[in-house]
């Protein structure tokens, strides 16, 4: 199986109640073989319309702090870990979260990357661990099934308090670092 196929059966999906609310299926967006992986939580209100994930005023932060360390869409693949939009951006529930598992599991194991990145508490408590905190563990890196896995601030968090932007900063820094280290495409 490949993406595309991939996302042509998520289409159909019906496992929870999202669908009935989504305009369209926020599957995920860039290089199909990636070494870096970015994880939000769910798609937003601009993402629900455009079926594309980060391209609100969150993904406008999200682009720039890839230019910061000179990635862009191109070089790395953006998921969420819901296809379709909570309503009024609400965090995914647990129920959501599982019946939209195996459609990440199955992008990761496709793509293969070298490192995810989790935005936000919500991704980063289901891939690094239930008790992870945000603020306290952010820009720390986690191995697991062979990948280094990093935290960041949602963009959208950073948008409501820029109090935490030196913080991602600090961790974009890092990032780039794991990547010069530890990916062997030419970034």
């Amino acid at each position: 199986m490949d993406l595309e196929s991939l996302k042509k059966e998520c289409l159909s999906c019906r496992a929870c109640a999202l669908c009935e609310t989504r305009n369209k299926l926020v599957f995920g967006v860039g290089k199909i073989n990636a070494e870096v992986m970015f994880i939000g939580e769910g798609p937003g209100e601009q993402e629900d319309r455009k079926g594309e994930p980060f391209v609100g005023p969150a993904g406008q932060l999200l682009d720039d702090m890839l230019e910061i360390i000179d990635l862009d869409r191109s070089k790395v693949y953006i998921a969420n870990m819901v296809k379709c939009r909570p309503p009024k951006n609400r965090d995914p529930l647990n129920i959501e979260q599982e019946a939209c598992a195996h459609w990440l599991r199955d992008q990761i194991k496709l793509i293969n990357p070298r490192i995810i990145v989790c935005l936000g508490r919500i991704a980063a408590q289901k891939f690094i661990g239930e008790d992870f905190k945000i603020t306290r563990e952010h820009g720390q890196w986690f191995i697991k099934d062979g990948m280094m896995i990093m935290a960041m601030y949602h963009p959208s968090a950073l948008l409501r308090d820029s109090r935490k932007r030196p913080e991602a900063f600090e961790d974009l820094i890092k990032l780039r670092q794991a990547i010069r280290d530890y990916c062997t495409d030419t970034y």
